[in-house]
């Protein structure tokens, strides 16, 4: 092992960076294309963790190092799971998609070059997907002999339609980043290697709004399992909290005198 290589092996697999209220968290084994083998599932829920329990992140970037977003499952760590060690596999990866559905922090995914496998879930999972023009997503899982994984069976079939979702995951068509945009797998697009700027903008678009809002969203919109009647009496729960919160007070004073708001979270 050279000396580039001990270098690349002490750097770890996922990094994080505050970018004003923003995080961004990066996959980071550009040697491998950024392939989740189990320490990075593990770093990567670590991170989610720490970013969603701070009051000072006000939006979540999640990216890949070296101009690919990720290559899926490192396919070579799977050879002889059992079945524990498949359970083991996935549980950090639920763990961190229920985190990126459900957390009050806004999460953006900034996709360069390709997002395949599990990264296509990852991304899927984020509330906004900026797709550099050349980039591409392939979720072809039947290729290795596995079922799509990381909540990507229910969060797509969402995103894109059942049909759309459908080619990708049972007939395994890779989806350019122009078709990704027309169908929704993507939500804005970017010149190459211009993705993560765009979405540390979106992430200063989101950090501006109250946080306690922007949670009470997301928490409404992921409850997919409640008819119209639930959904009615949970958001008129989320609103009366509201109402006595220090942010609506902030934000009447603002729109009554006419100013940016400051909201503190609370």
């Amino acid at each position: 092992m050279d000396d580039r290589d001990s270098a690349a092996a002490r750097e770890p697999v996922v990094t994080a960076e505050d970018h004003g209220a923003a995080r961004v968290i990066t996959l980071n084994r550009p040697g491998a294309r950024n392939a989740i083998d189990v320490p990075m599932r593990e770093r990567l829920l670590d991170e989610l963790e720490r970013a969603a329990g701070d009051p000072d992140v006000r939006a979540i970037v999640l990216t890949g190092a070296g101009g690919t977003f990720s290559a899926g499952g490192d396919v070579r760590s799977m050879e002889g799971a059992g079945p524990d060690a498949v359970r083991a596999r996935l549980a950090p990866v639920h763990r961190a998609v229920r985190l990126i559905a459900t957390c009050g922090t806004p999460v953006i995914a900034a996709v360069e070059g390709a997002a395949a496998g599990l990264g296509v879930s990852l991304a899927a999972a984020c509330d906004h997907v900026v797709a550099a023009e050349d980039a591409r997503f392939v979720a072809a899982f039947g290729k290795v002999g596995l079922v799509a994984d990381g909540g990507l069976l229910w969060t797509l079939p969402r995103r894109v339609g059942m049909g759309r979702a459908k080619e990708m995951l049972v007939f395994g068509r890779t989806v350019p980043a122009s078709r990704a945009f027309e169908i929704g797998l993507a939500d804005s697009l970017a010149p190459p290697g211009t993705a993560l700027g765009a979405a540390l903008e979106r992430a200063a678009e989101a950090a501006a709004l109250a946080p306690l809002s922007v949670a009470a969203a997301k928490r409404l919109l992921a409850r997919t399992d409640h008819g119209l009647e639930q959904l009615l009496e949970a958001e008129r729960e989320e609103q009366t909290a509201l109402f006595g919160s220090a942010d609506f007070a902030e934000g009447r004073a603002a729109f009554a005198e006419r100013r940016t708001p400051r909201f503190e979270g609370r």
